[in-house]
């Protein structure tokens, strides 16, 4: 028995069951600021949500400043890791694929951490690119695209980066990544130089051009500005800034992921918003339940990339996702699946030299 659950599961040949009926899927997604892991099973339309996990764990807090990870943020994110693999175990995951992002990439004690993970938690991270990553989220949340306008702008606000993207879409909805783009700037790294309690509207407007400064390669390759003033493209955003956005205009009580993914915002909105939450202290903003304790000294920072993105594309609105990485994960582990059978249907009598299970 394999109790690896992360990137040799994702490569892991799809086996036993009739078209992979007993898989049980898993996605884990460890950012600079979340962990977050989906559990999922195959349906013929895509797949169904089994188990879900979302932890703010703040792995890449500091790091601009010293390098590496510290203790803390270490054993918070371990903790939410042990949770992680119970889950996993319990739901009886078959195929998994485990990533990290921007603050192990940038860690120079990442390997170690990343060593005690496995011996702690039996979850074998890998780290991704940031091209990857890109990709992954991209995926994750292309199904959200309309069929026109044709070309799309996509990007992902992330706790160290952010990643930008254009789609182009052709006939029934096939999506096609042209292009894209990566930041190393995002919530936990600004707001660590720029502050976490009001923010004078002098401070937010130079983080938004730090950002914009940029994203001008990206504008210069794909000329998507002048595009987006005519009506030409289509914008959409997944992160927790768009989210929790999402969820302070709808003055929602709690958070809705069944009520913000999927939904629009307009650009009046975004600014208002944004300027009214910056004008705040750090104790206001925890007082509005869709931002709370955990996000409440990030979001501003958050809103000033957001600035800087509407900014450069005027597209006009943005359609929120509430998805991602994780789901990108899943799309490419369903992709394995498909792939496996189609193999054997045309060597009948292959069978794979061995099965993966996940959990000790």
């Amino acid at each position: 028995m394999d109790d690896n659950l992360g990137a040799a599961a994702a490569r892991q040949a799809w086996d036993d069951g009739p078209a992979g009926a007993e898989a049980v899927l898993a996605a884990l997604d460890l950012g600079t600021n979340n962990c977050r892991l989906l559990v999922a099973r195959p349906r013929p339309e895509g797949f169904r949500i089994i188990d879900a996990f979302s932890r703010i764990v703040r792995l890449g807090e500091g790091i601009g400043a010293a390098g590496s990870l510290s203790p803390a943020a270490m054993e918070r994110t371990i903790a939410a890791l042990k949770v992680c693999a119970a889950k996993m175990r319990r739901r009886g995951v078959t195929h998994a694929r485990s990533v990290a992002t921007e603050a192990c990439r940038r860690a120079d004690n990442c390997a170690g951490f990343l060593a005690r993970v496995r011996a702690e938690t039996g979850i074998d991270i890998e780290i991704i690119s940031s091209a990857e990553e890109a990709a992954l989220a991209f995926a994750g949340c292309a199904p959200l695209l309309a069929q026109a306008p044709s070309r799309a702008l996509v990007f992902d606000i992330g706790g160290g980066s952010t990643e930008v993207g254009v789609f182009e879409i052709g006939a029934e909805r096939r999506r096609s990544l042209a292009g894209w783009h990566s930041v190393p700037l995002g919530v936990v790294s600004l707001a660590e130089r720029h502050g976490h309690g009001r923010i004078s509207p002098e401070t937010f407007e130079a983080m938004a051009e730090e950002v914009h400064r940029m994203l001008l390669p990206f504008e210069e390759r794909h000329r998507l500005a002048a595009a987006a003033r005519a009506g030409e493209v289509q914008m959409l955003g997944t992160s927790g800034t768009v989210t929790t956005l999402c969820g302070v205009h709808l003055e929602l009580p709690r958070y809705d992921r069944a009520r913000v993914d999927g939904a629009y915002l307009d650009f009046p909105d975004i600014e208002r918003l944004s300027a009214g939450l910056a004008a705040m202290s750090l104790d206001e903003r925890m007082a509005i339940p869709s931002i709370g304790r955990e996000r409440a000294d990030l979001v501003v920072a958050g809103c000033a990339i957001l600035a800087a993105i509407c900014r450069l594309w005027p597209v006009g609105r943005l359609r929120v996702a509430d998805r991602g990485v994780r789901e990108g994960i899943l799309f490419g582990l369903l992709s394995q699946g498909l792939a496996r059978r189609q193999t054997d249907k045309r060597e009948p009598g292959k069978r794979p030299a061995g099965r993966h299970r996940a959990g000790a």
